[in-house]
C-alpha cells in the first residue's frame, strides 16, 4: 500500500487509502502552512481581535467574550461537552477516514490550531489508535470529532488492536503525552466537514466495488436466464449519452463473451424483462452519480470548512465567520449515492425473483432439488424484499431533515453525516440482496447445466470456492454472509 504525503489537498481516493492502513504524513509545506495560520490566531488573542470560538462562546453564546484566561477552558470544554455520542462505535476503516479529512482540513492553513495538535492526529494514525467514536448523534459534525480530539487531551477511549485503553494509556502506548489544548484548538477539533467527507469516502469506495460486483452478478443471471445479448449491443447502447452505460455495457460484453447459453438462446424472445435488459441504463446511472459524488466530495476536501476560518498575516490578521461547515452540496450527493446504491440492489432483487420462479425461469421452483420437500431460496427472495423495502425508507433524503439547533442560531441544518452514515447501511443491506442474487444465479448455472461465457465462469468458480451447492441441508443464513463478505471484499478464510 502507498503511503499518502499531505502536500496539496487530498482525493477522496487518498481517504480511503489512509483509512484501510496506509500511512499518512505533512509535507513540509502542509506544516509550514498549519504553523503560519497558527501564528495568526496568536496575533488575534494578543491583540484582542473579536473572533468567534477564539475569545467568544460557541453557537448561541457567540457573544459572549471569553477573556485570555479562560480560551485554555473554552477549548476543553468544548471537547468534553460535544463528545456526546450515543449507540455502537464506528469502525476503524470509518474513524481512520475521518480522521484524515480532518488533518487534509488542518493542512490548508487556514484554521489556526498547533501544528503539534496535528502531528497528534497523524501519530494516532501511524501507531494505529482509533479512538471509541459513537456513530449516532451528529446532525452534521462536531460529535465525532470530539470523541476523536478526547484522546489527543488524554481523555475517552481508544482501540489498539482488539484492546479498549483510556485515551490517556493509548497515548502511553505510542510514546505521547497528552495535549493541553490553546485558544480555538478545540472549536476547530470539532468543526467542520470531515465527518461527511471520510464517512462519504469509504461509503464511494464500497458503492465502487458493489456496482462492479452487481455486473458480474447480473451477468450470470442473465445468462442463466437465456437473455438477448442484443440488449447490449454498444451502438444500441451509444443512443443514450452516459458515461456509466457506456462502461457497464463493456463489463457485460466481456463477462458474457462467447457465452454457448446466449448463442443458443438469441432470438428466443423479442426483448427480456426490464430487469435483465436495463442493467446497463441502471448501473450506468448509478455510476454516474458515483462520479458526480466523487467530483463533490474532491471539491470537499480542497475547501476550507472551519468556522471561523483565518487569513492575512500575524500583522494584519482577518478572520471570516462562515457557514463552510453546513456542507449542503456533500449532504445532497451523499444522498443520491445512498438512492443510486438502493436502486441497483431494487433490480438485483427483481432478478432474484425471476430466478426462483419457475413460472418465468424454467428451472426448478427456488432452485430447490426436491420441489416438495425442499424450499430452496424461496425465503431467500423473502430477505432480500425485506432489505428492498428498508432501503426505500432509508433512502428519504437526511438533506432534508433540517432541524433548530443551538436556540435559533443554527436554525438550518444540511445533515451530511446522517447522510453519509444512511448510505453505509444502505450499502449493507444491498450488498447482503446481491449476495442472495448471486448463490441463486450461481446455483440456476448448475441447474440450466449450459455452458457459460470464460467471464461468467470466472464469477461462478470464485463463488464456488468459498460457498458450495445449497441443499436446505444447513442454515442459509450462513451462505449468505459469506457471500455478502465476498462482495464487500472482508471475507476470511475458511478455518
Amino acid at each position: 500500500m502507498t503511503d499518502v504525503v499531505l502536500d496539496r489537498p487530498l482525493y477522496w481516493q487518498d481517504v480511503v487509502a489512509v483509512a484501510d492502513g496506509a500511512a499518512l504524513s505533512l509535507s513540509e509545506g502542509a506544516q509550514a502552512r498549519i504553523a503560519g495560520a497558527r501564528a495568526i490566531v496568536e496575533a488575534i488573542v494578543a491583540r484582542g481581535i473579536r473572533a468567534y470560538g477564539v475569545n467568544t462562546g460557541v453557537g448561541a453564546l457567540c457573544d459572549v467574550i471569553v477573556d485570555t484566561a479562560h480560551q485554555r477552558t473554552l477549548s476543553r470544554n468544548l471537547l468534553m461537552s460535544h463528545a456526546c455520542g450515543i449507540g455502537a462505535p464506528l469502525g476503524a476503516r470509518e474513524t481512520r477516514a475521518i480522521m484524515a479529512a480532518a488533518i487534509n482540513n488542518y493542512a490548508h492553513g487556514h484554521s489556526g490550531i498547533r501544528p503539534e495538535v496535528v502531528e497528534g492526529l497523524v501519530a494516532l494514525l501511524a501507531g494505529g489508535v482509533v479512538p471509541e467514536v459513537p456513530a449516532r448523534g451528529s446532525v452534521g459534525y462536531l460529535t465525532h470529532m470530539a470523541h476523536i480530539a478526547l484522546v489527543l487531551i488524554g481523555e475517552g477511549r481508544a482501540r489498539i488492536g482488539d484492546e479498549t485503553l483510556s485515551g490517556a494509556e493509548a497515548l502511553a502506548r505510542i510514546g505521547r503525552a497528552p495535549l493541553v489544548l490553546e485558544a480555538k484548538e478545540g472549536l476547530s477539533l470539532v468543526n467542520g466537514t470531515p465527518c461527511g467527507s471520510g464517512l462519504g469516502a469509504v461509503a464511494l469506495a464500497r458503492a465502487a466495488r458493489f456496482v462492479a460486483w452487481a455486473d458480474a452478478t447480473a451477468a450470470l443471471t442473465f445468462e442463466a436466464l437465456g437473455g438477448q445479448i442484443a440488449a447490449f449491443d454498444p451502438e444500441s447502447l451509444a443512443l443514450l449519452r452516459s458515461p456509466g452505460i457506456r462502461e457497464t455495457g463493456d463489463a457485460l460484453r466481456r463477462l458474457l463473451d462467447g457465452s454457448p447459453a446466449l448463442a443458443a438462446s438469441a432470438g428466443r424472445r423479442t426483448q427480456d424483462a426490464l430487469s435483465l435488459r436495463a442493467v446497463p441504463q441502471v448501473h450506468g446511472a448509478a455510476r454516474d452519480v458515483f462520479e458526480t459524488t466523487g467530483n463533490t466530495l474532491d471539491r470537499e476536501l480542497a475547501s476550507v470548512t472551519d468556522n471561523p476560518a483565518v487569513a492575512g498575516t500575524p500583522e494584519e490578521p482577518k478572520v471570516f465567520s462562515e457557514a463552510h461547515a453546513v456542507s449542503a452540496s456533500l449532504g445532497l450527493a451523499l444522498d443520491s449515492l445512498g438512492v443510486a446504491v438502493a436502486e441497483i440492489a431494487a433490480m438485483s432483487e427483481r432478478r432474484l425473483d425471476r430466478l426462483v420462479n419457475p413460472l418465468v425461469s424454467g428451472l426448478p421452483a427456488f432452485l430447490a432439488e426436491d420441489g416438495g420437500a425442499s424450499s430452496g431460496f424461496m425465503i431467500a427472495q423473502y430477505a432480500a424484499l425485506a432489505l428492498v423495502g428498508e432501503n426505500r425508507r432509508l433512502a428519504a433524503p437526511a438533506s432534508l431533515d433540517a432541524g433548530v439547533t443551538s436556540a435559533l442560531q443554527e436554525d438550518h441544518l444540511v445533515h451530511s453525516t446522517p447522510a453519509a452514515l444512511k448510505a453505509l447501511t444502505i450499502l449493507d443491506n444491498a450488498e447482503q440482496i446481491l449476495a442472495i442474487e448471486l448463490l441463486a444465479a450461481a446455483q440456476a448455472s448448475e441447474i440450466a447445466g449450459f455452458g457459460g461465457a470464460r467471464g461468467t465462469e470466472s464469477v461462478y468458480e470464485r463463488v464456488r470456492a468459498e460457498i458450495g451447492p445449497y441443499r436446505d441441508d444447513r442454515p442459509l443464513s450462513d451462505d449468505l454472509a459469506r457471500a455478502a463478505a465476498l462482495i464487500r471484499g472482508t471475507l476470511a478464510p475458511q478455518g
